[in-house]
């Protein structure tokens, strides 16, 4: 097998048994890349160099007697919205264009001290703003599994990466299903950690009470890798949790039995795709057949969930993206007479369609006389959305869900705007709540993935990794490749 099949798990016991060196896996996703990046469009920056100078530093670590961590030499790749020194950060914008951090970020530091190597930055939405990648700057990622779809978002750059070979791991951000949502288009596994279970110091912010880093990998055993090193408290982030982090790889056991699993109700209804239906029920019998109990649950406020979201998430996105202005880093027009001048061109050329519409209708729900109408009812739907879950887990030790009612549409940014939004009915709630949530592969519909959501109690991340590793444990969906095709 190519080694840029494997998992990061393997390569680790093939460096640790020197069957191969990071070299030659380095070698092996740069060579990928070159032989496909022009058809998939992960990237917006990539670093073979970078990437091969660390690798043979790892190769010298092992030869001279260390034990490489477990991401010690593996090549990864990180969205582009998270700061790494030495790479440009662009947040798939112009506004960032030629943006070069003069620091890491938590993650980034916490990787370095494994010895991991970044092979480049992914694709995302602008901003992480939208869920097909369609909005980037550079263009458009594609899905592997059909170059004319979409692979997701806004991670969908880190998604399509795995998928297609360029990457053994990478890195996303999920603010209301984007880790989780391009996981399920492209056949990853894609986990958002519990709010605050990570660092969000150094990703670039779009609603800060809702982003959260995580990782998309191959398998769920890689995921919990990742979650190991990227994972723990940060005294440069406030909200991140003062808790002690477990090895997140020891939950991984196959074992159901007598665990209830819940089904929202709620997410079964309209607009899910029958294919995608029959898929998810099949995995709920597998669960049944392998001990578990089944329970139907109810999320009452479900329906006030986008709309709720869509009033927060741009209020937030506002406010941090007026610190662009084009005075001191970023995009800025050099035509302007004044200041004031100077700042509207520079945000106008700067920012994208979707960044301009987020930002003014945040702006809007937060100006005088329409913050309680707005921004603070929603708030207060938040927290009944967030007692929604409290009471579910009463009856239930997680939640099984669509990741998305649809399987990937076409790449042609046709999609109305608004039913893209409603998309992601499934994923959004959570990140309200923030509670973890995992995506993993669970079959095919139309010879395309579908993704399965498991949904955990805060900070219960061991609980849905253990139910996703037993579930995919029996059945070989993760390790079917993404073929790389057109219609």
């Amino acid at each position: 097998m190519e080694l840029y099949k494997c998992t990061a798990h393997e390569l680790h016991e093939k460096l640790l048994k020197k069957e191969i060196s990071s070299v030659e896996l380095t070698n092996s996703v740069c060579e990928r890349i070159e032989a496909v990046e022009k058809d998939v469009n992960a990237y917006v920056t990539v670093e073979c160099e970078q990437a091969r100078a660390q690798a043979a530093k790892v190769d010298k670590m092992i030869a001279d007697g260390e034990k490489p961590a477990p991401l010690a030499g593996i090549p990864g790749a990180i969205k582009d919205n998270i700061s790494i020194t030495g790479m440009r950060t662009t947040c798939s914008s112009r506004m960032l264009e030629t943006f070069n951090p003069i620091y890491d970020a938590h993650v980034i530091k916490k990787l370095r001290g494994e010895e991991t190597i970044f092979i480049g930055k992914t694709h995302l939405d602008e901003f992480a703003m939208g869920a097909s990648t369609e909005t980037s700057f550079f263009g458009p990622s594609r899905n592997p599994w059909n170059l004319d779809l979409v692979p997701g978002g806004s991670s969908g750059g880190s998604a399509a990466a795995i998928a297609a070979g360029e990457a053994i791991w990478s890195l996303g951000s999920d603010t209301g299903g984007s880790i989780r949502q391009p996981a399920s288009f492209t056949g990853c596994v894609g986990m958002k950690p519990t709010y605050g279970r990570v660092s969000r110091y150094g990703c670039v912010a779009f609603a800060s009470s809702l982003d959260q880093i995580g990782p998309i990998t191959r398998d769920v055993k890689d995921a919990a890798i990742v979650l190991n090193t990227i994972a723990g408290v940060d005294a440069n982030d406030s909200t991140s949790l003062p808790v002690e982090v477990p090895d997140f790889t020891k939950a991984l056991r196959q074992d159901v039995k007598g665990m209830k699993i819940g089904l929202p109700k709620e997410y079964y209804g309209a607009g899910l795709d029958p294919k995608v239906d029959a898929v998810l029920r099949k995995a709920v019998a597998d669960y049944e057949a392998m001990g578990a109990e089944i329970v139907e649950v109810s999320l009452p406020h479900t329906e006030y969930a986008v709309i709720t979201y869509y009033i927060i998430a741009p209020a937030e996105a506002s406010a941090n993206l007026a610190r662009f202005d084009g005075v001191r880093y970023g995009y800025r027009n050099l035509k302007a007479g004044s200041a004031p001048e100077m700042m509207t061109a520079s945000r106008t050329e700067g920012f994208g369609a979707e960044v301009k519409k987020r930002i003014m209708l945040g702006t809007y729900v937060l100006s005088s006389g329409y913050y309680d109408a707005y921004y603070k009812k929603a708030m207060q739907v938040r927290t009944l959305i967030r007692r929604d879950f409290e009471e579910a887990f009463t009856k239930c030790d997680l939640l099984l869900a669509p990741t998305s009612p649809v399987v990937a549409y076409p790449l042609d940014g046709k999609m109305d705007p608004l039913a893209v939004y409603l998309l992601d009915v499934c994923t959004i709630p959570v990140n309200l709540a923030g509670l973890p949530g995992i995506s993993v592969p669970a079959g095919f519909a139309d010879g395309l993935p579908v993704g399965m959501q498991l949904i955990g109690r805060h900070l219960d991340e061991e609980t849905i990794l253990r139910a996703a590793y037993t579930f995919e444990q029996a059945h070989d969906y993760h390790k079917v490749m993404a073929p790389l095709g057109g219609k």
